[in-house]
């Protein structure tokens, strides 16, 4: 067979040379990498109002033909004639072919294609139109190759085979606790076909709101969809939002319409604060608590009275209505259980049940309700804690905590879909630049999202066909916009992509990056608000050996590219300066940088630092180092800004407390300091003894400088009581005593109470 295959590709190309590699052109920048592409000389040129013939009685080939030349259109203005069943497949046209009875090699999921560029014409072949559509993409990617708006496009012969490894392909987008619109799921959805992901798992209920309409139970949208947003001074507008049933049947179709399958998220029995707001009766306690304004862990579950399944029974039952696909998941996770623990009511039903332990009751809970949606044909899936109660034996796993779940789950027998944090939760931030949004500040790069690998050691072949493959968390806590939710997605996304789709053998960083510069025109023809963070320059400057200049240093993450710079203010090209070593710059002066790869292409955009004496002595918060180094729960936080805007602020929110390393106290008199205050909203639960409050001298606190240590006795400090401005932040200036020697500097708000939160966004020395 495999003989023939390539018999067919050699007539396929006939028009085409034998091979040569050495005189061929680049492979072409297609992410993810297919399994096989084979070049040829020659190439066949797609010209304006050509023919793109669909030979398939198949109402979803048709589609998938349309949606390509519609993309296309856009991406490149060339519009194409699609003519479904034309009775020959015309010179210088595309042809999409849909044959149950061709065979991909090597194909497992009837996902995969074959695709051939000869000089005559596009021919494009699957057995199954989800084969058509993954096609379609790779060919969509070959003809925005470069993305000049041009009448005729010229494209390489080639021969392509092609199919996943895994069948899980996927992003989480959470939208229970801030509501993104029916327009942004959809071009979400849009983005992940375009990199071959092929599963949404979408986030719909939580503490912090509940997104779905339900008929049946109208008050979880009236009130659950909406929160109070905690403020300093109390009156913040309530916001919100949910989707109608009909939205999210739209919403499904558009998904269906580009083979993503929606797996819907009911979180239960913990996380259900929001729930519990509209319905107190479904809680513990009776009493009807708000839509969480807080981020963190709660402890707010659902009792465990039948009223209460009968309840949850009625919400999946419309909730299937909604998502065909064949899982539902129900969460599971951080399910604390000091409620049911403390509950007569709930230890009563334990002892009537025969249960033991509320470990073993959360097991009963997940059991039930995965009994309920096997009657219905559906696969129960959750987060790894629902292993610790025990769980039905078809009950799917998502491993969140680590891989250790999913390598439990898989040796049980539990298929597996790993999403293990810290690396595949995309709401830790991409880099070390202090201009990255808010996120949690241990870095989640490109290359660590690259690497992975979602078959953990460990497991032998048997369980590793358990493994469906992998999934990234988008957890909206810090992302309120869809710009940010993009930039924390987009180019990560990709590099998932690729570890999911290609086989290892075909993954290679270095050929991934060189791909990245077309994927980012891609990217801005779309529209997509994607991060530069792996290319864009780091700069770091010190003060020089000589006085009046400063030693800068250049790098960036990846170690790719030609960094180039100016001093002169000019934007920075491919002709400017290069760096090569450390630099010597008399001050003052404007350092403009950018990079670009080996065709001149900008890998990211230009970044500008004004250098003096000042801005030498000056650390932002992330410069700072931290008090509490491997303790203590650090967040990059948005808070209020410097000009009325937003800025981000790293703060340890048990100890709000920095470090200016090495001062030259015979050199510094005094300091000035930029801070901002915001609301304390924040859910510890067993942690919440460990947040660090240092009795204040004065009714609204101060910041205290010390010395070294971060007690004793204060070298200077400021009150806080009336230093906000309108716009929450405040300029901190005190004059230190003369001191010889170099020495740290600790900063530390002293506060009775957690709120507000006080934040360093910088320290400026001021030299005598």
């Amino acid at each position: 067979m495999r003989a023939l295959i390539c018999l067919l590709t050699i007539v396929c190309l006939s028009a085409c040379q034998p091979m040569r590699p050495a005189r061929l052109s680049p492979m072409p920048s297609l992410i993810p990498q297919p399994v096989s592409v084979e070049r040829a000389p020659g190439s066949f040129t797609l010209h304006e109002g050509a023919v793109l013939n669909v030979r398939a009685r198949n109402a979803e080939a048709l589609r998938t033909a349309r949606q390509f030349a519609a993309r296309l259109a856009r991406a490149r203005g060339l519009h194409l004639d699609v003519r479904p069943l034309a009775d020959a497949d015309a010179d210088g046209g595309i042809v999409f072919i849909l044959d149950a009875t061709h065979l991909i090699p090597g194909d497992r999921l009837d996902e995969g294609y074959e695709l051939s560029v000869s000089p005559r014409r596009i021919r494009l072949v699957a057995r199954t139109p989800h084969g058509l559509f993954n096609g379609s993409v790779t060919l969509w990617q070959l003809l925005t190759a470069r993305m000049q708006s041009r009448h005729a496009l010229d494209v390489p012969c080639l021969y392509i085979v092609d199919y996943p490894r895994f069948a899980w392909r996927g992003l989480m987008l959470d939208s229970a606790r801030h509501f993104q619109s029916p327009e942004f799921v959809e071009k979400l959805i849009d983005e992940m076909s375009l990199h071959k992901l092929d599963v949404l798992h979408w986030h719909l209920t939580d503490d912090q709101g509940w997104r779905i309409q339900i008929k049946k139970y109208p008050e979880l949208t009236a009130i659950g969809a909406w929160r109070t947003p905690a403020a300093l001074h109390g009156g913040a507008p309530r916001y919100g939002g949910f989707y109608t049933q009909d939205e999210i049947r739209d919403i499904v179709r558009y998904a269906a319409a580009r083979y993503i399958t929606i797996v819907p998220e009911i979180e239960m029995p913990g996380h259900a604060q929001a729930a519990i707001a509209a319905y107190p009766q479904l809680g513990v306690s009776g009493k009807r608590p708000p839509v969480s304004p807080d981020w963190g862990v709660h402890t707010y579950l659902y009792n465990v009275e039948d009223s209460t399944f009968d309840f949850l029974e009625n919400v999946l039952t419309e909730v299937m209505a909604l998502f065909p696909g064949p899982y539902i998941h129900v969460g599971g996770d951080e399910a604390a259980k000091d409620q049911w623990q403390a509950s007569a009511q709930v230890q009563r039903r334990m002892r009537e049940l025969g249960i033991s332990s509320t470990a073993a009751l959360q097991g009963y809970f997940t059991a039930r309700i995965g009994k309920f949606l096997a009657a219905h044909g559906r696969r129960l899936i959750g987060w790894d804690e629902i292993l610790d109660g025990g769980v039905p034996a078809s009950a799917t796993v998502m491993s969140w905590r680590g891989e250790a779940g999913g390598v439990a789950a898989a040796r049980q027998g539990h298929d597996v879909v790993m999403a293990p944090s810290p690396l595949m939760y995309f709401d830790h931030v991409q880099s070390a630049l202090h201009e990255e949004p808010p996120g949690r500040p241990e870095v989640v790069s490109l290359a660590d999202v690259y690497a992975y690998d979602p078959v953990p050691h460990g497991l032998d072949a048997a369980q590793a066909q358990h493994v469906l493959g992998a999934q990234a968390n988008l957890w909206t806590e810090y992302m309120d916009t869809p710009q940010r939710i993009e930039h924390a997605a987009f180019p990560r996304a990709a590099a998932l992509a690729e570890a999911l789709w290609s086989p290892r053998s075909r993954r290679d960083w270095h050929d991934f990056l060189a791909r990245l510069p077309q994927q980012f025109a891609r990217y801005r023809a779309l529209g997509i608000a994607f991060a530069d963070s792996a290319f864009a320059p780091d700069i770091r400057a010190v003060a020089g050996k000589r006085s009046g200049t400063a030693e800068v240093t250049i790098s960036n993450q990846a170690r790719f590219g030609k960094i180039r710079y100016t001093l002169d203010g000019s934007a920075p090209e491919l002709a400017s300066s290069r760096y090569a070593a450390p630099l010597t710059v008399n001050l003052p002066a404007t350092l403009r940088v950018g990079v670009f790869d080996g065709r001149g292409r900008e890998l990211a955009a230009t970044r500008t630092l004004a250098l003096s004496g000042l801005s030498l002595l000056r650390m932002n918060s992330d410069e700072l180092k931290s008090c509490n180094p491997g303790g203590g729960l650090p967040l990059r936080l948005s808070g209020p800004g410097k000009n009325g805007g937003e800025d981000v602020y790293r703060v340890d929110i048990f100890d709000p407390c920095w470090i200016y390393p090495h001062v030259d106290l015979e050199k510094v008199h005094a300091i000035d300091v930029v801070a901002g205050e915001r609301t304390y909203n924040f859910q510890l639960w067993h942690d919440a003894d460990k947040v660090v409050l240092r009795k204040p001298l004065s009714p609204g606190g101060e910041l205290r400088v010390y010395l070294d240590a971060c007690s004793g006795d204060a070298l200077a400090w400021i009150p806080l009581a009336g230093a906000a401005n309108a716009d929450a932040t405040a300029r901190l200036h005190a004059v230190l005593p003369a001191r010889t020697g170099t020495h740290d500097l600790c900063f530390t708000f002293d506060r009775a109470t957690p709120s507000p939160l006080w934040m360093i966004d910088s320290v400026q020395l001021l030299p005598r």
